[in-house]
């Protein structure tokens, strides 16, 4: 994902710094080019040796070292960086940037990046407030350095409050966002809808069905990954919300027609990608259903059609929005799924047949055939991730 990719990892001297080794860890498994940059103090924290082994690279502390290949060596890492992570950034490193201050190989590495630069500070709660360390942030914010909030939780001293370095896999996270694709979507306003709504019977039991989200999910991740700016609407899943996103969470068929609805008009592109229920029960029950010797008879009542919907307000010009749709079939796929696309006045139908292999509710792959007005693309079996590039692929294409 980060193949051909360099990070520089600046370390400074908080009790967090033994995160980073797992950070530098996940990042080499991503194929990306790892270096570390220590200060003096982050050595009583971890030792060298540690981020040595991990990446491969010498780790560097002393901007006067003279082991090493002859080069400017701060001015030639900034030069390969494609990113710089400092964290944990401690008041004192974020104080130094701030004021242009280069008086060891990280402080100095820095200010010689052209870059993408992100600081995650974690110190203490009464640190973090104060406010020159705020003055400081404000300060690197207006130049263009993002700042990675920090967690509030049980800090090193056992007080609560704010300063925790968030987890490594939030940090990996910020780097994959900004160098693990081209940001062809920067700018566009997305809306993707994922998982499975749920219709009450009663109290107790409802109505629903297999979706996972999981196709929703991964949409809405890549989306990101690119540059958008993505609102998801998801019914009840077990997944843990993409970074990055607005995420709005629904229960019921009628809880996303309002969402969708509200959101629609702002949206360049649309992707339904949840399970809606097509019916819901006339009458929920107030209290739960007894067993009795009879058979039980529920009456059923149409929900709205969401995309059905958004299709005719694009068709009378009341909506802008790419509409992508997808459609879930057990046979005919193509027919069935031309006749939605027309139907609805979409623009593409993402279709899927449950009965093939990889294709199933809560897998990790997809079996995907692309079908627009022009022409209908059959996709391998790939992940839900890859999935979600060529869906993302043949709306900017389209």
């Amino acid at each position: 994902m980060l193949q051909g990719k360099t990070v520089l990892l600046g370390v400074s001297g908080g009790i967090a710094a033994y995160k980073m080794a797992n950070v530098a860890r996940m990042l080499k498994k991503l194929h990306c080019r790892v270096h570390v940059l220590m200060t003096e103090n982050a050595a009583n924290f971890i030792t060298p040796i540690t981020f040595e082994t991990l990446t491969g690279n010498k780790c560097l502390i002393d901007t006067f070292d003279r082991n090493f290949e002859f080069s400017v060596e701060h001015v030639a890492l900034a030069k390969q960086a494609d990113l710089v992570l400092v964290a944990p950034a401690t008041a004192n490193i974020i104080g130094k940037i701030a004021g242009g201050i280069a008086d060891d190989m990280l402080s100095t590495t820095v200010a010689a990046c052209t870059c993408k630069v992100l600081l995650a500070p974690a110190m203490n709660h009464n640190m973090l407030h104060n406010p020159i360390v705020q003055d400081n942030l404000q300060k690197l914010q207006k130049f263009g350095y993002l700042i990675i909030p920090p967690d509030h939780g049980m800090l090193a001293n056992g007080d609560l409050g704010d300063g925790k370095l968030p987890a490594e896999e939030t940090l990996v996270e910020y780097v994959k966002r900004e160098l693990a694709h081209e940001k062809d979507l920067l700018g566009q306003k997305i809306l993707v809808t994922a998982g499975a709504t749920q219709e009450a019977i009663d109290p107790v039991r409802y109505i629903t069905n297999h979706s996972t989200g999981k196709m929703g999910y991964a949409l809405a991740r890549q989306a990101v990954m690119r540059g958008a700016q993505v609102t998801l609407v998801t019914g009840v899943t077990s997944l843990e919300p993409p970074m990055f996103t607005e995420v709005v969470n629904i229960t019921t068929a009628e809880e996303m027609y309002q969402e969708v609805m509200a959101r629609a008009a702002d949206a360049d592109i649309i992707i339904k990608a949840a399970a809606v229920a097509d019916y819901r029960p006339a009458k929920a029950a107030r209290d739960k259903i007894k067993k009795s010797g009879e058979e039980a008879v529920i009456a059923l009542e149409r929900t709205k059609d969401i995309l059905g919907e958004l299709g005719e307000r694009k068709q009378k010009g009341e909506l802008s929005a790419f509409l992508c749709g997808f459609s879930m079939e057990t046979q005919d796929l193509e027919e069935n799924s031309k006749a939605k696309l027309k139907k609805k006045h979409l623009d593409m139908v993402a279709a899927n047949n449950l009965k093939v292999e990889g294709a199933g509710f809560g897998a990790d792959t997809n079996v995907i055939t692309l079908i627009t007005k022009s022409q209908v693309r059959y996709l391998e079996k790939m992940s839900k991730e890859e999935a979600a590039d060529k869906i993302l692929d043949a709306i900017i294409n389209e």
